[in-house]
């Protein structure tokens, strides 16, 4: 196996230690705050939190189709997988794993989306650092998501080379 960069490494360890420091530090500036609720300043600021309200649930069953739906085809995947007869066991779990991981890091970039929708009219202070943690939380998950499909693709390719 090739040994990385120094500077492939120190990214691979300093992002992660990054972004959970954040995450920690916009925590912390969270809880300090009380939580009063903003009223709309104008008829128009109401109905474009109602309209923005409506495309951030529409977001968010989206995200929960895109999710439901790739879990739904990989159980079935996988029982045909287990009943078939076929010795490839293991690339085949393994392609359904990345195919999963594929679709709930799609899914959590619909999430992200949502809630930016959600803090997009008139956002409080509270507001953007619930943002904030949030998507630093879900970046963090995506990051190391991507990291393991990453990794798991390249062990697939390599393995018909080994053969």
């Amino acid at each position: 196996m090739k040994r990385e960069p120094l500077r492939e490494s120190l990214a691979t360890i300093l992002l992660p230690l990054a972004l959970i420091f954040g995450l920690v530090l916009l925590l912390s500036l969270n809880a300090g705050q009380d939580s009063r609720e903003a009223v709309a300043s104008s008829p128009l600021e109401a109905w474009l939190k109602l309209i923005v309200g409506y495309l951030a649930a529409g977001t968010e069953i989206a995200a929960a189709v895109v999710i439901g739906g790739a879990v739904i085809r990989g159980i079935i995947k996988y029982v045909r997988q287990l009943f078939s007869r076929s010795k490839q066991h293991f690339n085949a779990t393994e392609s359904i794993r990345l195919q999963l991981g594929r679709v709930l890091a799609l899914g959590l970039e619909f999430t992200v989306a949502s809630d930016i929708l959600r803090t997009a009219v008139a956002p409080t202070r509270q507001d953007i650092l619930n943002l904030g943690a949030i998507v630093l939380l879900r970046t963090l998950l995506n990051y190391f998501l991507e990291r393991e499909i990453q990794q798991g693709e390249q062990s697939r390719l390599a393995e018909p080379e080994r053969s």
